[in-house]
């Protein structure tokens, strides 16, 4: 069994005057279903995409699945001693679609049910807030093989799904994201098919992106016919796009790539449109036939709160004349040429450019679309870990979350309405497409014992939850 060791007892961090957090910040860590829970075929559990995606060769590196992952199915009570050993105030974990629905439609599975209920029971009784994500990214395999996400009919079944769990754990869950960071789903799982499940169509990945927001809509409502008092919100990945110059065409490769990553889906949720420059951009890859009378008023079905995940930047330029375009099947449709600039700037180990001022910039920005409550619903990064005589001084990751909460705390003194922030990720887990190869977690996890080892990191984060804040640089 796990080893929930217990952080320190004395602060890591200094007592100078510093940085302190609004009174009730919302302090937190997150997970994902697929990648902790492990247990894949157990209890009436069926498989998702991911479970198909994994288990295709040449899919997933080392041909690693989630098959046991962090075995969180079996590991419950420890994994949640845990969390609370570390001060934590809030838990952003997501449910799996296929072991609640299996086949993705129908009536729930009890068994499925009864493990959130026994989370959230646990979570509660130790003080812990339950905050659930419907969905991140796990469709049922069922579903797919009707078509995806990129036919509509996926949309009305999420809103059913919504439901059965609404039912189930509405009355001890007060805050609810539809759906984890619908830009993956659509533009990775349909478009360049680095993700599950795995289809290279430019066209399809656009369906799928509108009947994902669309999906969320019809969930809103779904969830508030059966819980009114729920705050429900949708979690976006954000990233402010730079071009590489002043250059006119530099300038317009950072407004078409802007409009992909971003535009796409905060016009359509948070203003009810989808940008003109946008379509005209996707003339060439789709007409928006898809799109029908009375969607966007769905998609744009009032929020209590919105989630922002925020990891990088993107540093772009136009395509170099005379140079065809990568013939891979791209992420970016209608706009596949455009050249992605790296900076020379330090990188997490994913390649990630590390820019905390970013997360400022990108917190202001939906602020201006918005005046809801922001969380920061994910943050965090990937670096390579030694375990060593019991422990890992991961002094990387714990600078990038401090540097990255000066910035979360530059948006609040900016007037940007802020309430609470999600490391990403609580422990190590499967890393999608990487498998187990990049590791993110505040908690170090021996794959082969499922021993957990809290980083520096982890205690550093303990410290400053029970400061509501962070020391004088």
């Amino acid at each position: 069994m796990s080893n929930p060791a217990s952080p320190p007892a004395v602060d890591v961090l200094d007592e100078r005057p510093g940085l302190t957090f609004p009174p009730g910040f919302l302090w937190g860590a997150a997970t994902a279903a697929y990648q902790i829970e492990g247990a894949a075929a157990v209890d009436g559990r069926t498989p998702s995409i991911w479970d198909t995606f994994s288990h295709t060769d040449g899919r997933v590196l080392l041909g690693h699945t989630g098959d046991v992952a962090c075995d969180h199915y079996h590991r419950l009570g420890d994994d949640v001693a845990l969390m609370a050993e570390l001060g934590l105030k809030s838990y952003r974990f997501s449910v799996s679609w296929s072991r609640v629905q299996p086949g993705g439609t129908g009536a729930a599975n009890p068994q499925g049910l009864d493990f959130y209920r026994r989370l959230v029971d646990e979570l509660l009784a130790n003080g812990i807030e339950p905050w659930l994500t419907l969905y991140h990214w796990d469709l049922p395999q069922p579903l797919e093989d009707a078509g995806g996400w990129p036919a509509r009919d996926t949309a009305a079944r999420f809103a059913d799904y919504t439901t059965l769990v609404a039912d189930a754990l509405g009355d001890r869950v007060r805050y609810w994201t539809t759906l984890n960071e619908p830009w993956c789903s659509a533009f990775l799982g349909y478009g360049s098919g680095v993700h599950a499940p795995g289809r290279t169509n430019g066209a399809d990945s656009v369906r799928a992106g509108h009947h994902l927001m669309l999906g969320h809509g019809l969930a809103v409502q779904a969830l508030r016919a059966v819980r009114p008092t729920a705050e429900v919100g949708v979690t976006v990945n954000l990233y402010p796009v730079d071009p590489a110059s002043d250059t006119p065409a530099d300038s317009d490769a950072a407004r078409r790539i802007d409009g992909l990553a971003n535009r796409f889906f905060l016009d359509p949720l948070l203003r009810g449109s989808y940008p003109e420059d946008l379509v005209a951009d996707l003339s060439t890859v789709t007409d928006f036939d898809h799109v029908r009378d009375g969607d966007l008023a769905i998609i744009s079905t009032p929020l209590d709160l919105v989630g922002v995940n925020y990891y990088s930047r993107h540093v772009v330029a136009a395509p170099v004349e005379g140079v065809e375009a990568d013939p891979a099947p791209s992420c970016w449709p209608g706009s596949e040429d455009v050249r992605f600039v790296t900076r020379g700037v330090p990188v997490t180990d994913m390649g990630w450019e590390i820019d905390a001022p970013g997360l400022t910039e990108t917190l202001r920005r939906v602020h201006e679309y918005t005046d809801l409550p922001l969380y920061v619903t994910e943050n965090g990064s990937a670096f390579v870990d030694s375990l060593v005589d019991g422990q890992v001084d991961d002094v990387d990751r714990l600078a990038y979350f401090d540097a990255h909460l000066r910035a979360a705390h530059e948006a609040i003194d900016a007037g940007v309405p802020l309430r609470g922030y999600f490391a990403w990720s609580l422990m190590d887990n499967f890393e999608w497409a990487w498998g187990y190869t990049k590791r993110f977690g505040m908690i170090h996890v021996d794959y082969d014992s499922q021993v957990r080892t809290p980083k520096s990191s982890a205690k550093w984060y303990a410290s400053v939850i029970r400061r509501n804040g962070l020391a004088a640089q």
